[in-house]
């Protein structure tokens, strides 16, 4: 973990853009620390971007658009560091759509849930490879 899925309206951005961003995301998530620490294996992160093609938003104009992210942790990080992590997610975000937040109406926004361990499965051998 971490997990994070953007949904997005379509026309809001090309699959280019949205791979970018999806990197850009991944790196954030790979740079946040807790200290001198890491708080996210590398191995466990994983940015999707889901392209929504049946919604309406506020008033149903067309040239709105949203994209939402839900980032998905483990339980037991503290809040400065789920502060810090929403802040850098977000500040990504809004850079990478300051030029369509400027031309068209749109919504930003993000959410960060925390689960359990208990029902949860992994079957995961990327962190082993990512340690040689």
């Amino acid at each position: 973990m971490p997990h994070l899925t953007l949904e997005y309206s379509d026309g809001l951005a090309d699959d280019d853009s949205m791979a970018m961003l999806c990197r850009k995301l991944a790196r954030c998530l790979q740079e946040q620390k807790d200290g001198d620490r890491s708080v996210y294996p590398v191995g466990g992160i994983r940015v999707r971007a889901l392209r929504c093609e049946i919604y309406c938003i506020a008033d149903g104009v067309i040239d709105a658009a949203f994209l939402h992210g839900n980032l998905k942790i483990a339980a037991g990080r503290s809040p400065a560091v789920r502060q810090a992590t929403g802040d850098a997610l977000f500040d990504v975000m809004k850079a990478h759509f300051a030029e369509a937040f400027e031309r068209q109406g749109l919504a930003l926004s993000l959410e960060i849930n925390e689960f359990s361990e208990a029902g949860s499965w992994k079957h995961n051998n990327l962190h082993a490879r990512l340690k040689g």
